[in-house]
C-alpha cells in the first residue's frame, strides 16, 4: 500500500476546495463567536475579577482545548482507516465525516465519563481548585498529556490519550501528596484509580479477543468470498460492504466523541470552577421549581441522617470528617451524623435563595464544596454498600445524590461546542501518521472488508458500553488490538515489530506521563 490512498480525494477541484474551506471555516467562525458570547454572559453576572485571572483563564482553555485538538488527530485516525484503507470512503470526505459524528458525540454526551475522570484526583486538589495549586494542577496534567501525544502521533504510535490523561492525573495527585505530607486529602483515590485503570487495562484484551471472535463466527456464518478479500486497485468496495464499512466508522466516531470529549469538558470545568466560581461553581440553570424541590430533598435526606445517627455526637468538622471518609472509606457513626449537619447547612443556605443562581457570591464556593462532598460521600457508601440503609431510605439518598450532581455537575452547551470543534478539527488535521500505522504496519497483507467491519463493530460496541457506565475507554487501543485480532483470525500474520512498538508504547504511557506531570506539578507549584 502506498500513500497515494491517504491523498485520494483531497485534491478536487480548485472551486470545490474554496467552498470546502469557506464552509468549515464560516461553521468554525460561527462557533467562535456562540462561545465567546455565551462565555461573556456568563461572566457578566459575577464581580469582576483580577485581570490576572482572567489571563489564566484564557491560557488554561486554550491549553485544554488544545489537547481535545490533538486527541482529535491523534485518536480519531482509528474510526478512519478502514474505511480510508478498504476504498470504502476517498480520504479527505472519511476525515470529514469523522470528524462531524465526532462533533455530535460530544454535543449528546451526559458528563458522566468527565466526572469519572475528576474522581481520580485527590479531594483537596478539587475543593481548592481556585487556589495556586489548582492552576499548578490544571496546568501540569494537561500540559503532559499534549506532550506524550504529540511524540507518540510523531513517531506514527497508536498510543492512547486516555491512558495519558489519566497517568498525568496519578502525577500530579503523587506529587501532591509527596509535597503536602501528612494530609490525608492530598492523596490519589486509589480506589477509583483501579476502577479506571480496569478499563483501560483490559479493553485491548477484549478489542482483541471479540474482533477475533467476530470475524471467525462471520467466516463460519457469511458465505461471501469478497468480503474476505482486499480492494481490488482503487475501485471502492460493493455497495453493501461499503455501507457496513461506513456505518462502523460512524459509529467508532460517534461513540469517541461521546467518551473522549467528555475528559476534556471535565477539565474546563475545573478552570471554570477555579477562576470564576461565581459563575460556574453551582449550576444557574436549575430553575426556582427545580430549588425546592431540592430543598424538600435535602431535607427528606437529613431526616434519613438523623434515625440513622441516633446518639452521635455531632462532628466537631463535619467537612474533615467526610474528606476523611472519602480518601480512606472507613465509615464510622459521626460520617453519618457529619453528612446530616452538612445536609442542614446546604438545606438552609440555598433555601435562602430563589434559585442557586441567586446564592450570595461570597457564599458560593462554600455550598458547592458542601454539596461535592456530600455527594461524593454517598458515592463511595452506594458503592461500599455500607452502611445498609433499608430500601425505602437507599431511595431518598439516590434521590438526594441525583439532585446534588444537578448543582455541582454540569456541563454548559458552550463548553460541549467548543471541545466539540476542537476534536473535530483534530480529526480532521493530522490523522495521517496514525492511519498509516493501522492500516498499512499492524498486519503482514492489506485489510480486508471483512477485518475493518470486525474492529470497528468491536470498538463501536466496547465504547459505548463504558460510556454507558461512565468509565473512560481507550479508543485507539481497542481499535487497533481488533485489528490484530482480525488478522490473527483470518491468517494473515501480524508485524511483530509495530506490534512490540504499540505494546511498548502501551507499557510506558502510564510511567511517563504519570512521571512528566509529577515533574510539572513541582515546578508549576513554585511558579504559582
Amino acid at each position: 500500500m502506498n500513500s497515494a490512498v491517504l491523498g485520494e480525494g483531497v485534491k478536487g477541484s480548485p472551486l470545490q476546495r474554496y467552498l470546502g474551506f469557506g464552509l468549515f471555516g464560516g461553521f468554525l467562525l460561527a462557533a467562535a463567536i456562540y462561545v465567546a458570547s455565551q462565555l461573556g454572559h456568563d461572566l457578566e453576572v459575577v464581580p469582576s475579577s483580577p485581570a490576572l485571572a482572567y489571563v489564566l483563564l484564557g491560557v488554561a482553555l486554550l491549553i485544554a482545548l488544545g489537547f481535545e485538538f490533538v486527541n482529535g488527530f491523534h485518536d480519531t485516525a482509528n474510526a478512519v482507516a478502514t474505511v480510508i484503507y478498504t476504498r470504502a470512503l476517498p480520504a479527505s470526505f472519511a476525515v470529514v465525516w469523522s470528524g462531524g459524528w465526532n462533533f455530535i458525540g460530544v454535543m449528546v454526551s451526559t458528563g458522566a465519563v468527565a466526572y469519572t475522570v475528576l474522581q481520580l484526583l485527590p479531594i483537596a486538589l478539587v475543593l481548592d481548585v481556585g487556589s495556586g495549586t489548582g492552576f499548578a494542577m490544571v496546568f501540569a496534567l494537561l500540559i503532559a498529556a499534549i506532550i506524550w501525544n504529540l511524540g507518540t502521533w510523531y513517531l506514527g504510535l497508536p498510543s492512547s490519550s486516555s491512558h495519558t490523561l489519566i497517568g498525568s492525573i496519578i502525577g500530579v495527585g503523587l506529587m501532591n501528596q509527596l509535597m503536602s505530607s501528612g494530609d490525608a486529602t492530598s492523596a490519589v483515590d486509589w480506589s477509583q484509580a483501579w476502577n479506571v485503570g480496569k478499563s483501560l487495562l483490559f479493553s485491548p484484551l477484549l478489542g482483541f479477543a471479540l474482533a477475533y471472535g467476530l470475524l471467525v463466527l462471520l467466516r463460519a456464518l457469511v458465505k461471501v468470498p469478497e468480503l474476505y478479500q482486499e480492494p481490488k486497485g482503487e475501485a471502492p468496495p460493493p455497495f453493501w460492504i461499503r455501507g457496513l464499512l461506513i456505518l462502523t466508522c460512524t459509529g467508532v466516531s460517534f461513540f469517541h466523541g461521546s467518551n473522549d470529549g467528555q475528559k476534556g469538558m471535565g477539565l474546563i470545568m475545573l478552570i471554570l470552577i477555579g477562576t470564576v466560581p461565581g459563575a460556574y461553581a453551582l449550576n444557574r440553570a436549575v430553575t426556582p421549581s427545580q430549588t425546592q424541590t431540592f430543598i424538600a430533598v435535602a431535607h427528606s435526606a437529613s431526616e434519613v441522617f438523623a434515625r440513622n445517627s441516633a446518639g452521635v455526637a455531632p462532628a466537631t468538622d463535619p467537612r474533615a470528617e467526610l474528606e476523611r471518609y472519602i480518601n480512606s472509606h472507613d465509615l464510622k457513626p459521626a460520617t453519618i451524623a457529619a453528612l446530616g449537619q452538612l445536609t442542614d447547612a446546604i438545606s438552609g443556605q440555598v433555601g435562602r435563595s430563589t434559585t442557586l443562581a441567586d446564592v450570595p457570591q461570597s457564599a458560593v464556593n462554600n455550598v458547592r464544596n458542601n454539596m461535592y462532598l456530600s455527594s461524593e460521600a454517598l458515592r463511595v457508601m452506594s458503592k461500599a454498600k455500607q452502611p445498609a440503609f433499608s430500601p425505602s431510605d437507599q431511595a431518598v439518598l439516590d434521590n438526594y445524590h441525583k439532585s446534588l450532581d444537578n448543582g455541582t455537575k454540569f456541563i454548559p452547551t458552550w463548553v460541549k461546542v467548543a471541545v466539540a470543534f476542537a476534536l473535530g478539527l483534530g480529526t480532521m488535521v493530522g490523522w495521517r501518521r496514525i492511519v498509516r500505522t493501522v492500516g498499512e504496519r499492524i498486519g503482514k497483507q492489506h485489510l480486508t472488508y471483512a477485518q475493518g467491519a470486525s474492529a470497528e463493530v468491536v470498538a463501536a460496541v466496547t465504547i459505548a458500553a463504558a460510556d454507558s457506565f461512565g468509565m473512560p475507554v481507550s479508543t485507539t487501543h481497542v481499535l487497533s488490538s481488533g485489528v490484530a485480532g482480525a488478522m490473527v483470525a483470518q491468517g494473515s500474520g501480524l508485524q511483530w515489530a509495530t506490534v512490540r512498538s504499540m505494546l511498548m508504547a502501551w507499557v510506558l504511557t502510564l510511567p511517563a506521563s504519570i512521571a512528566l506531570a509529577a515533574c510539572l506539578f513541582w515546578v508549576f507549584r513554585h511558579v504559582f
